[in-house]
């Protein structure tokens, strides 16, 4: 059986949906309502208490059916037997309420009565989801809705197996017994008399049963129509709604009167349509039931003792009477002889009379149509009841027996009305002058109560009046000889309202036009308003004569001519309508006498009213005679100032007011007065007077209508409230029209003087916007006004709307009220900063009484009118962003409860609607998420913590949310999310929804408690689209655009919110850590690496689909951007148009309220269609109708091309946002949630592969290859970390080299395909810089993959060494088959870069030399790359020939010091300079001498040395400031110069001696000389404290001197003494203590003072060189014993314990490679790597050292061989000199033996300890060690 709950969604998502139910639909629909037969069949009868339950559930042990047992508590028993009692339910169902209770609200916390209460509502809820569920069905079947008719035929023969089955019946038992005071019924006396709703909202159960009864009685009317009605069904009913009249009698509720309507139409609808069944499979039923004939009539002709009753019984009698008519002649006919003619002809007769002698009409019209009850029933209810109203009178109409008793009708009412009222003085009777029409209808005659009733039945349905010849014949016949007003006034009202169309407006004209009626027509109407206006000229003329008496029944009957010629003009032919009244001003004349009745001049107003509204160039026209002859408007004092009154009376619109309509409590007049007034008001479209021209008319309005509204006393209420409508919407206008400008701050001239001297002000000097601004900012008469008609609250003015008529007038006037706030809202913060402190801000004044505020915001729950709802929302936003303390206001005042329910319960409700809401901003759901995103990054505590119930008592980050303990926003926008429920009507609610919390997850006080909540095990929101609306197809555009991109918008939020998850979720709390890893497994596709994790993936699909989610929504967004041009010159067929609209459309100062332009809700710029329609209508001056005609039709094309163009841009910006949205996923994986996942190179080269062919592709738009080549640069990046991260192999915690070789490089034919598509990318036709400089940073960050394919850290050397030790044989792997493999790949890029090289090479270097600074940085950088993989010279020739090169020379020579440095621009200048530089270096380095050839040949050195590098040499002054600075300028200027310098001198070595002395040198040399001072200062650098930078330029600087300096026989500069000081320096080196240090700086000098060489002019000695020979031992030795123990230690690292791992790897401080959750295996090889690098960096030092030991030995070997033994002090000698003084006493004996030392610890150095071959160096050790021998032997 299914659930009630499950049974309605099912209903309502295939019948009330806005798009036709698929095939699926009707299936679901169709097994579920088999499935659910019993439930309607024994409809809300549950199983009663029962004696063995009860015991049962006392016992504390319960079982429920499909579930196991259950234990119950105390508490528990106590509120399951009290349910039994209360609803007279089954002790077991009571349980399973306590359950169900449980599992939507949770109990733990609650009291029991709370307890009770929730699960009462409960059971309320199913019984109303059921009832609701019938009545759906039996709605589709009657009122047809374009569904297919195969489906409605077999819902309606399932209904019609239903009723058949006695389902009517239950339903009129079920009307019966829900109105008991008993627990079956509303309740007993002992029973709670409250339930909790859905909506955790406290209701009465009586209202709630009401409201079941009602839609029971609703749906026993569509069952009426469905199977015809039984003879036992019509008793019933009969009875039943006896009994439901007589309570009526007792309690006049609003929804009890509307379920006895429901039975009393049932019982008219059940009769006529039974007597007009013409369709075979529903004949009549009750018309061939003789004996029913006779014993209903015996029923129904009985009078009871309430009047009441037999006033409905009278309706029931006059719809039997027509039933018996309408079948009397069938039964004729047929020749019945059970039946007879005669006793039905006495029956018919019989019932005739009774209808007549107690005017049914009379009662059907104002105790059935007229009241609240009926008129706010259900819409299509009413459709129906006025439906067959119509058909019952149209029969009565139709039949010769009823026109018999109609014509006997009118003969009584003409004979006995008498044709007018007694007359007397105006003065005397004006205070009756409408009781005496009262006193005439005390008992009105029925002729004139049916006109009327037809009048008021076909004015709610005009429709019904096409073709309905009875009606006109009807028309024709009554009117005809009127000898009365009254009959003439029932008659002309009827004649309105069958003008309702505009059919029925030309056939009544030309009835009144013509001669069909004798003293009824048009003439009649203007000859007597002519009349009357002749006799009161008369009378003025003469002196002292008073003014002849209007007549009341001409008075009435011109009122009602006047109706008709209203409703003639409105909905008259508009071509034909101009023709009809072309002299109005008949109607002016007589609004300026004083015995007018105020009725005659409202009628004369309204009329006029309408000739504006269907002729809106008369504007002027009735302003002049408006002038002329209506009451003037003098304004004097307020009303109730008499401290002054003005001596003369005048008769004017306030002496009409307050003396006349006052006295009389009656205001027709001044109602119509205002109503055209504000009429003639908004046609104006001058608005620069600001509204002086009507200061008169609004200070009347301000100071005699609406300010003393309350005190007047009022005959009509609804009268009071059409006033205040009328003024308020005076006020609103005002507002509307007018801004506020500059120079109004400066209106205040004397702030000294209080608020209420405004009024002394100069009436001339008034603005009646600010006069309204004023009284608002100083709540004075408009505003308390105003809040008089809130501050009664939603609940008084709710229960106003809906039992009184005046309602619907009281909720215009709180609607128009709110819009006013709002408009002041709008302005006030305009004006308070320069009022203040008269006038303050209004959420000021406000707040000087919470209750005026919290009114305000409590009109969310009025239910009536969604656009009141809407104002409340907006006054909060308002509010909310203005009031600091608005949350502490709403919880002190104890409405935050109510208010937090009310605003879950408004978005709730907008949820269940059924059709799609055009315009967003009257949305009220979108408007309610809006304000709760808009108020999160408000301080604490604000609204959106309030509404969604985060703690405001305590901070917010502590919060524990608990949706399903509280009924909040947040509990209904999760359960939106959770059901995605109607797509197309819900979209923005879906939409906004994800953007809600992903804005909630990404605030820092929310954060926590909203990602715990998504995270919960509960809701586990963070998976649960990602499979449904992530990777579902996209709507078309053709077919439903807006949902197509709030379909892209949803999307883009929820995958923002996955990424926000992934970003910030904290690893270390289960719940998160599971979440990230099943978005990443669900994402990528992937098995997790994480052991032991609750992987739990929601659809059982994903793990047999082979392709990744991630490339899916890829594909989802990869699509043509709509077109967002402005193509609509071609709509415009007039030239002089297109210039104009260019201006409006291309105004910089458009947006905002004045401008065309809006941003919506999304932050889209769009095109306001109104304003621009507006802006476009201002294009004309009207001067011709060809003109206008062509405007219109230029407007026409235009408006539809400005809101296509709109759609299009929320398409396009819809498009990029998920495409955002798929990136930031994208990223944040690959950055920081990659490690949790398998094979991840090959995932990597998926998304890269994707992202590159989406970003070539010819539908990729320009920002959406920018975002798709950024998240190609991260996956490439990662690619390159992700090689050498861990190993390749899972099988086993051991580690091998082979796992340092075989990293997880891409194939060549991946990198190939990468290179290719990236090529492509860079060549699309859309490009710009922006996207080209992060398409070469891919580019070259893709070389650097292709260049690196062993790990850089691992030294081949000790690769080599580790390969040669773990394999042998065959398998032995060598390093050779890895260069081939990079030998091969750089081929093949060099192959596709030269197949597409003129245009990527064009492109490139255009970027390198016309771009911007940054662009040509990285554009140079890709050219250096192209020119590392040249294989044949190639791009070296092409550089050249486009100017490359020589443009790179120019740069150079220009680059002055003088520029700036610390600019940003100057800065990125030298960052292009030292591109370029690297550039010369490559080309040098890459192409050898020839390459240095070209250079020298292009003049390189002469540009180089017209580079001004010597102003970036750092001065002493600032050398302690500026440090960092220098370091950058020698890193970016000098040094680059320095290097390409040094690779020009490769030229010197081989050029013949006189070419070099007199080219290559001569520049090198004029280069070193035009610096002297940079070579001078880089020379005399303390090579102690160099930094690596310095030590480069000095190694570049002696390598530039080494080469030239030769040639150059002067040394006038000192570089050779500078050489020779520097050598001192260097041989004291304590090379030993360099080799222990772990710091960037190689070298430490010794602390010994004996060893430190002095810088001065000084030639090194061989003392130095044995020292420096003696440290050098010393390293090596060390060296080559540490790489052995590391070498050692690498091969035994599986032997290592994890304590041994993790302490080298902490030795190595790389814990950033390494997480908690890493195994022995990652760790072993993360330290075997480590413990590489250090052993390459001692082999690197090894190879370091032995050629400078070597260079000592034969520095020895020189000296000893060609020196002398004892060398001449006296001699000058450029030798290297001993250590020695000549007169000393030493010799050369104790070198030597220092020297010998050392030369035997050099001969003890290992060869398998020092990995390299040793034999040359120890052969010259062996040379050097005899000649010492032989030294020291002398």
């Amino acid at each position: 059986m299914v659930s009630p709950k499950l049974l309605l969604s099912t209903i309502e998502s295939t019948l009330l949906s806005s798009s036709p139910p698929t095939p699926l639909q009707r299936i679901e629909l169709m097994h579920a309502l088999r499935n659910s037969n019993s439930l309607f069949q024994s409809l809300v009868s549950y199983p009663p208490p029962k004696s063995s339950d009860r015991a049962q559930v006392q016992s504390k042990q319960v079982r429920l059916p499909d579930s196991p047992p259950i234990s119950l508590d105390d508490q528990d028993v106590q509120i399951a037997l009290k349910l039994s009692d209360d609803l007279h339910l089954n002790e077991i169902d009571c349980v399973r309420l306590i359950v169900s209770t449980n599992q939507e609200w949770g109990l733990l916390g609650r009291e029991p009565l709370e307890i009770l209460r929730r699960a009462a509502g409960i059971w309320y809820t199913e019984r109303r989801d059921l009832v609701i569920a019938l009545y759906t069905l039996l709605r589709a079947v009657v009122l047809d809705q374009d569904f297919e008719t195969d489906l409605v035929a077999d819902i309606q023969k399932y209904l019609e197996d239903l009723i058949n089955a006695g389902l009517r019946q239950r339903l009129l038992s079920l009307i019966k017994e829900l109105n008991r005071e008993e627990p079956a019924g509303w309740g007993g006396p002992q029973t709670d008399r409250h339930i909790i709703d859905s909506r955790g909202v406290l209701v009465e159960r009586q209202a709630v049963v009401c409201k079941e009864r009602l839609i029971l009685g609703h749906c026993v009317v569509l069952s009426v129509l469905i199977v015809r009605t039984s003879p036992n069904d019509v008793k019933d009913m009969y009875n039943v709604l006896k009994d439901c009249a007589a309570e009526v009698n007792d309690s006049n509720g609003t929804l009890k009167l509307q379920v006895t309507f429901s039975l009393l139409f049932s019982l008219l609808i059940a009769f006529i349509s039974d007597a007009l069944s013409t369709v075979p499979d529903k004949a009549s039923v009750l018309s061939h039931d003789a004996s029913f004939r006779r014993e209903f009539q015996d029923i129904v002709i009985v009078s009871g003792n309430d009047p009441k009753v037999d006033s409905f019984v009278n309706v029931v009698r006059f719809a039997w009477a027509v039933h018996l008519m309408l079948t009397q002649d069938t039964i004729t006919a047929t020749g019945a002889t059970s039946i007879s003619p005669s006793s039905d002809l006495e029956h018919i007769y019989l019932c005739l009379d009774i209808i007549c002698s107690s005017n049914t009409f009379q009662f059907l019209l104002n105790e059935v149509l007229s009241t609240a009850a009926y008129q706010n029933d259900d819409e299509d209810m009413i459709y129906m009841y006025n439906a067959y109203l119509h058909k019952l009178l149209t029969c009565f109409l139709s039949h010769p027996l009823a026109r018999d008793k109609v014509k006997e009708m009118k003969e009584k009412a003409m004979n006995v009305l008498s044709p007018y009222s007694i007359s007397g003085s105006y003065e005397s009777r004006h205070d009756n002058d409408m009781d005496s029409q009262q006193t005439a209808e005390t008992s009105p005659q029925p002729f004139v109560s049916l006109l009327e009733l037809v009048s008021e039945i076909y004015q709610k349905e005009p429709e019904l009046m096409s073709g309905n010849e009875v009606l006109w014949t009807f028309v024709n016949f009554a009117g005809e000889d009127h000898t009365n007003f009254h009959t003439l006034v029932a008659f002309l009202k009827m004649l309105s309202t069958l003008a309702s169309s505009q059919d029925g407006a030309s056939k009544v004209f030309e009835l009144l036009q013509g001669k069909t009626f004798r003293s009824v027509g048009w003439s009649t109407l203007f000859d007597c308003l002519s009349i009357y206006e002749q006799k009161f000229k008369q009378s003025l003329q003469n002196t002292g004569a008073v003014l002849p008496e209007f007549e009341e029944g001409d008075a009435k009957a011109l009122v009602a001519y006047l109706n008709v010629l209203q409703k003639v003009l409105e909905n008259g032919n508009p071509t034909e309508r101009k023709n009809w009244f072309p002299d109005i001003e008949p109607l002016f004349k007589l609004l300026s006498y004083e015995n007018v009745p105020s009725y005659l001049k409202g009628a004369l107003r309204n009329t006029i009213a309408i000739f504006l509204k269907v002729f809106p160039t008369l504007k002027d026209t009735i302003w002049t005679y408006l002038e002329q002859y209506d009451l003037p408007v003098v304004v004097g004092l307020p009303a109730g100032g008499s401290a002054n009154q003005i001596s003369t009376q005048v008769y004017d619109m306030r002496f009409e007011l307050n003396e006349v309509e006052a006295r009389r409590e009656r205001y027709p007049s001044t109602i119509s007065f205002l109503n055209l007034l504000n009429a003639l008001i908004a046609e104006e479209r001058d608005v620069n007077d600001r509204g002086r021209r009507f200061v008169g008319i609004f200070r009347f309005v301000y100071d005699h209508v609406f300010g003393p509204f309350r005190q007047r006393a009022y005959a009509d209420e609804s009268e009071k409230w059409q006033l205040v409508v009328a003024c308020l919407q005076h006020f609103r206008m005002i507002l509307t029209m007018y801004e506020i400008k500059d120079e109004d701050v400066d209106c205040i001239v004397d702030q000294s003087q209080p608020p209420t001297a405004a009024q002394s002000a100069p009436l001339e000097t008034q603005l009646p916007v600010l006069e309204l601004l004023k009284d608002f900012m100083c709540g004075k008469t408009v505003f308390r006004n105003i809040m008089s008609i809130l501050l009664p609250g939603v609940n008084a003015i709710i229960v106003d709307r809906a039992d009184h008529i005046y309602g619907q007038f009281l909720e215009k006037a709180v609607h128009i009220s709110l819009e006013i706030v709002l408009l002041v809202f709008e302005k006030d913060l305009l004006l308070a900063d320069f009022w203040r402190p008269l006038y303050q801000p209004l959420h000021t004044i406000l707040s000087q009484d919470q209750n005026l505020v919290v009114a305000l915001l409590e009109y969310v729950r009025y239910y009536f009118q969604p656009q009141i709802q809407q104002c409340s929302i907006k006054i909060m936003s308002i509010l909310s962003s203005r009031m600091v303390g608005l949350v502490q206001l709403l919880v002190k005042s104890n409405c935050a409860k109510c208010l937090i329910e009310d605003y879950a319960a408004c978005l709730d409700s907008r949820t269940e609607e059924c059709q799609v809401i055009e315009n967003s901003r009257e949305d009220t759901g979108v408007l309610i998420i809006q304000l709760l995103i808009d108020n999160i990054n408000r301080p604490a505590p604000n609204i959106t913590h309030l509404l969604l119930k985060f703690e405001v008592d305590m901070p917010v980050e502590r919060t524990i949310l608990q949706p399903r303990f509280h009924y909040s926003c947040l509990k209904v926008i999760l359960d939106i999310l959770e059901k995605l429920s109607k797509p197309d009507v819900n979209a923005l609610l879906h939409e906004f929804g994800f953007q809600l919390l992903y804005e909630l997850c990404l605030d820092s006080l929310t954060c926590g408690p909203t990602m715990d909540l998504l995270s919960n095990k509960k809701y586990q929101f963070f998976l649960k689209h990602l499979h449904t609306i992530g990777v579902a197809p996209l709507p078309k555009r053709i077919n439903n655009q807006a949902l197509r991109i709030s379909s892209l918008h949803q999307r883009a939020w929820l995958l923002k919110l996955l990424a926000l998850e992934l970003h910030a979720g904290d690893v270390t709390i289960s719940t998160h850590r599971e979440a990230c890893l099943n978005i990443l497994a669900q994402i990528f596709n992937r098995d997790i690496r994480e052991s032991g994790a609750d992987i739990s993936l929601f659809h059982p699909g994903i793990g047999t689909i082979d392709k990744s989610k991630v490339l899916d929504l890829l594909e989802v967004v990869q699509f043509k951007s709509p077109d967002t041009r402005w193509n609509y010159s071609q709509f415009i067929s007039n030239k002089k148009y297109q210039l104009q609209v260019e201006n409006i459309l291309g105004n910089p100062e458009s947006s905002g309220k004045t401008g065309v332009y809006y941003y919506s809700e999304r932050g889209d710029r769009l095109i306001d269609i109104a304003s621009f329609r507006d802006k476009l209508w201002q294009l004309s001056s009207y001067e011709s109708e060809p003109e206008l005609n062509d405007l219109k039709e230029t407007i026409h094309h235009l408006l539809r091309w400005c809101w296509k163009y709109n759609r299009n841009l929320e398409e396009q910006a819809a498009q990029l946002h998920m495409l955002a949205g798929w990136s930031q996923i994208v990223e944040v994986s690959v950055s920081r949630r990659m490690s949790s996942l398998e094979n991840r190179s090959e995932v990597l080269f998926k998304v890269l592969d994707a992202s590159l062919s989406s970003a070539a592709s010819q539908d990729c738009s320009l920002k959406m290859a920018i975002l798709l080549t950024q998240v190609a640069l991260t996956c490439m990046a990662k690619l390159r970390d992700e090689r050498f991260l861990s190993p390749g192999g899972i099988d086993s915690d051991n580690v091998t080299c082979l796992d340092v070789i075989m990293v997880k490089q891409l194939s060549n034919g991946a990198c190939h395909s990468i290179l290719f598509k990236l090529v492509m990318a860079i060549l699309r036709h859309e490009t710009s810089e922006v996207l080209r400089r992060r398409q070469y940073a891919l580019l070259l960050s893709y070389f650097q993959y292709c260049q690196h394919m062993l790990d850089p850290d691992v030294p081949p050397s000790v690769l080599q060494y580790l390969l040669r030790e773990e394999q042998d044989g065959e398998d032995y792997m060598d390093l050779q088959k890895v260069d081939k493999e990079q030998a091969e790949l750089a081929r093949a890029n060099f192959s596709i870069l030269r197949k597409e090289a003129q245009a990527i090479l064009e492109l490139v270097t255009k970027d390198a030399i016309q771009g911007s600074e940054a662009g040509k940085t990285i554009s140079i950088y890709v050219l250096d790359a192209f020119i590392s993989i040249d294989q044949e010279r190639f791009f070296l020739s092409q550089l050249q020939s486009r100017g490359f090169l020589r443009s790179c020379l120019t740069d150079v020579s220009s680059i002055s010091y003088k520029e700036g440095w610390r600019s940003l621009d100057s800065l990125q200048r030298v960052y292009t300079l030292e591109a370029e530089l690297a550039v010369m270096l490559r080309i040098s380095h890459k192409y050898g001498k020839s390459g240095s050839q070209v250079l020298f040949s292009m003049g390189a050195l002469g540009h180089l040395a017209m580079c001004k590098v010597g102003g970036f040499i750092r001065g002493d002054a600032r050398a302690k400031r500026d440090v960092a600075v220098d370091i950058d300028k020698n890193r970016l200027v000098i040094s680059p110069i320095l290097r390409v310098v040094y690779s020009l001198t490769s030229l010197v070595d081989t050029s013949d001696f006189f070419e070099v002395k007199n080219k290559i040198v001569r520049e090198v040399v004029d280069f070193i000389k035009e610096h002297q001072m940079l070579f001078d200062q880089i020379l005399r650098a303390d090579i102690s404290e160099a930094d690596e930078s310095t030590l480069e330029q000095i190694n570049l600087v002696v390598g530039i001197l080494s080469k030239v300096w030769p040639y150059e026989e002067n040394d006038g500069y000192g570089f050779v003494q500078s050489l020779f000081g520097m050598m001192g320096t260097l041989f004291s080196f304590n090379v030993e203590s360099m080799c222990n240090t772990q710091s960037s700086r190689p070298f430490e000098v010794s602390d010994s003072s004996d060893l430190q060489a002095p810088t001065g002019q000084l030639q090194p000695r061989l003392g130095s060189l044995v020292s420096l020979l003696k440290s050098v031992a010393k390293a090596l030795e060390r060296t080559s014993e540490e790489k052995s123990l590391l070498l050692n230690k690498i091969q035994d690292i599986n032997e290592l314990s994890r304590q041994e791992v993790d302490e080298i790897i902490s030795m190595c401080a790389r814990h950033d490679c390494l997480s908690s959750s890493d195994n022995i295996q990652k760790r072993r090889y993360i330290a075997m790597v480590e413990m590489c690098q250090i052993a390459g960096n001692r082999d690197q030092l090894i190879i370091l050292l032995l050629p400078l030991a070597e260079l000592v030995l034969n520095i020895f070997l020189v000296h000893f061989r060609d020196g002398p033994a004892i060398p001449d002090s006296s001699e000058t000698t450029e030798m290297i000199t001993y250590d020695v003084k000549s007169d000393s006493g030493q010799d050369i004996s104790s070198l030597c033996g220092k020297l010998l030392r050392t030369l035997e610890k050099l001969e003890l150095l290992s060869e398998e300890k020092m990995g390299h071959n040793l034999k040359v160096f120890r052969r010259l050790l062996s040379s050097l060690k005899e000649m010492t021998i032989k030294n020291l032997a002398i």
